[in-house]
């Protein structure tokens, strides 16, 4: 037996150290922690650009736009699975081309205008930016639960409802978990749109890993924009690597 667990602990080693997610997190940090130890690689890229790194901690630009970003996405989820559930009981389904109508208003909306109406509003700062998020992030989740909500198989209804299930026992027992994985893929899709859009919060005054390329953009120096964009596109990676293994996860399960 003990054979047989460390034989199993070195297939899940190797497939861990086969597998992306490692090595584009190793690359991740060492972008996000040590840039500052680039700076003879980037002005040896970009000659005459000082300095040749961006004068800002990347860990908290990091933090700072991750943090905005998990936010807006709990808020959007929250919003969007409990319409969804809304819209597919009997009581709310005269609702659903309200709801579908609103998220996919709130979509169509560039991300830029939104900051526009709300920076008069609320300010300048990161409030703007959550709210241009939550508005983004909503319709790709709404879509998924109500798809994954409705996709439950009859059979399976009709067997929680002999077993005398009520409602919201088969809400809980039944149909959200067998709904998680096409829940989570609109998660996914949602959170890797806003990782990208928050990049843009900088413009009003947000602390994101969009300030090297705004700043980059209107001081012309090419080198905080590649630093910007490189950190921004492996964090994008990262976190749909990671949303990967959870779905295949919620699908074998």
């Amino acid at each position: 037996m003990q054979g047989q667990g460390g034989r199993g602990r070195a297939v899940r080693l190797r497939a861990i150290l086969r597998g992306p997610v490692l090595w584009v997190g190793l690359l991740f940090a060492a972008l996000v922690l040590f840039m500052p130890a680039l700076a003879p690689v980037f002005a040896w890229a970009f000659p005459g650009y000082t300095p040749p790194v961006y004068p800002a901690s990347f860990l908290s630009l990091w933090l700072s736009h991750a943090g905005l970003v998990a936010v807006s996405s709990l808020i959007a989820a929250f919003v969007a699975i409990g319409a969804a559930i809304f819209v597919t009981r009997p009581a709310g389904r005269e609702f659903r081309p309200i709801a579908n109508s609103l998220a996919a208003i709130g979509q169509t909306f560039p991300p830029a205008a939104v900051l526009a109406v709300a920076v008069p509003v609320v300010g300048f700062g990161s409030m703007p930016t959550l709210i241009a998020l939550t508005l983004y992030g909503l319709l790709p989740i709404l879509e998924n639960a109500i798809a994954g909500l409705e996709g439950v198989p009859p059979a399976v209804r009709e067997a929680a409802q002999g077993m005398g299930l009520s409602g919201v026992q088969m809400l809980r027992q039944v149909e959200l978990p067998l709904a998680a994985p096409v829940i989570m893929a609109g998660i996914r899709t949602s959170v890797i749109v806003n990782i990208g859009t928050a990049t843009i919060g900088s413009t009003v005054g947000t602390l994101t890993l969009g300030t090297p390329i705004i700043n980059g953009l209107v001081s012309e120096k090419l080198n905080y924009i590649v630093q910007g964009a490189a950190v921004v596109g492996l964090f994008a990676i990262l976190t749909d690597l990671v949303f990967e293994r959870i779905e295949r996860r919620l699908r074998v399960a």
